[in-house]
C-alpha cells in the first residue's frame, strides 16, 4: 500500500501530516513503525507523526504521536500544522474548530498567513523551586527561568526530565531567558528525547510562567525560539488562572511524498 503524506514545519517543530479520513491507515498501535517513519536517519524524519482523521463533534480530528512512535498529549506547534493542513485540503475556509486529545481548539488563518490557535486555559501552576515552576497546557511543561542559558540544552533539560520526580511520567523542560522584552525559549521534549527547534505548549507553559508575578490583565508575549518567533495572547484572571490563550505563528509546508506499507 503507498500512503501519501505531507511534511509540515512550524517554527522548526516539524510533523509528517496523512489525511486519513478515510481510515485507510491502521498504523495507530504500530509503534515500531511510526518510530521509523520519524527517524531522522533511517525514515522521513520529524518530531512526530499526526493523523487528520473526521470527527463527529467538529470540523476534523488530529490524532498526535510522538517521535518515539507512541501516542501523547497536546502539541500546539503541531495544531498549528494541522489547521494549516487542513486548509490546504479546504476542510474550511477562515476558521475552524477541531478536536484534539485535550479537547476541542478555535483556530483561524489570518490575512498575513500565519495561524492562530486557540489554547486550553490553565487553572493550575506548581512553583517547584526559585523561578522554576510547573504547569499544563496540553502537555506538562517544566520551565525554568534564567539569567543566561544553559549551555547544553540537552543535557539540562534530560537531568530535569528523568529526575524521580518526572521519570515516570515525563516532562518537558523549557530553559527562559527575557531579553529586551522578548522571551527566548529553548526546550527538551519528552518523546523526542532531544532539544527540538520550538514546542507549542512549551511557548505557552513559558510565557504564562513569565506572567506569574504580574497584575490581572491581557499580555502579549513575544517569544524567539530556535525555529522562529511566536507569540502568546493570554489574560490572566488572578494568581492561577489564564484565560482565552492564543498562539500563533509561521507555518510551512515543506514537501510531499510516499512511504510503502
Amino acid at each position: 500500500m503507498q500512503v501519501l503524506f505531507y511534511k509540515y514545519q512550524g517554527t522548526g517543530n516539524d510533523f509528517i501530516m496523512i489525511d486519513n479520513r478515510e481510515m485507510s491507515l491502521t498504523i495507530h498501535k504500530n509503534f515500531t513503525f511510526i518510530e521509523k517513519l520519524c527517524h531522522r536517519r533511517f525514515g522521513i524524519g520529524a518530531d512526530g507523526l499526526i493523523l487528520l482523521e473526521k470527527s463527529s463533534v467538529a470540523d476534523f480530528k488530529m490524532v498526535y504521536f510522538n517521535a518515539d512512535g507512541h501516542p501523547s498529549t497536546m502539541c500546539g506547534n503541531g495544531g498549528r500544522c494541522i489547521v494549516s493542513f487542513a486548509s490546504f485540503l479546504s476542510i474550511f475556509d477562515h476558521t475552524t474548530t477541531f478536536e484534539a486529545i485535550d479537547g476541542l481548539h478555535h483556530a483561524s488563518v489570518r490575512e498575513d498567513d500565519l495561524i492562530s490557535l486557540g489554547m486550553n486555559d490553565v487553572s493550575y501552576i506548581q512553583n517547584v523551586a526559585d523561578k522554576s515552576f510547573v504547569l499544563n497546557t496540553g502537555s506538562p511543561h517544566y520551565v525554568q527561568l534564567e539569567n543566561s542559558m544553559p549551555e547544553n540544552i540537552y543535557e539540562s533539560g534530560r537531568k530535569i526530565r528523568y529526575s524521580e520526580a518526572y521519570i515516570q511520567d515525563g516532562i518537558n523542560v523549557n530553559f527562559v531567558v527575557e531579553d529586551n522584552g522578548i522571551l527566548q525559549v529553548c526546550t527538551y521534549e519528552r518523546g523526542v528525547e532531544d532539544e527540538t527547534y520550538s514546542c507549542g505548549t512549551g511557548v505557552v507553559a513559558s510565557a504564562i510562567a513569565s506572567l506569574v508575578h504580574q497584575p490581572a490583565g491581557k499580555y502579549q508575549v513575544n517569544i524567539r525560539t530556535k525555529g522562529g518567533n511566536l507569540t502568546v495572547v493570554v489574560e490572566k484572571m488572578d494568581t492561577d488562572t489564564y484565560q482565552n490563550i492564543q498562539l500563533t505563528g509561521p507555518v510551512v509546508q515543506v514537501f510531499k511524498g510516499y512511504f510503502e506499507i
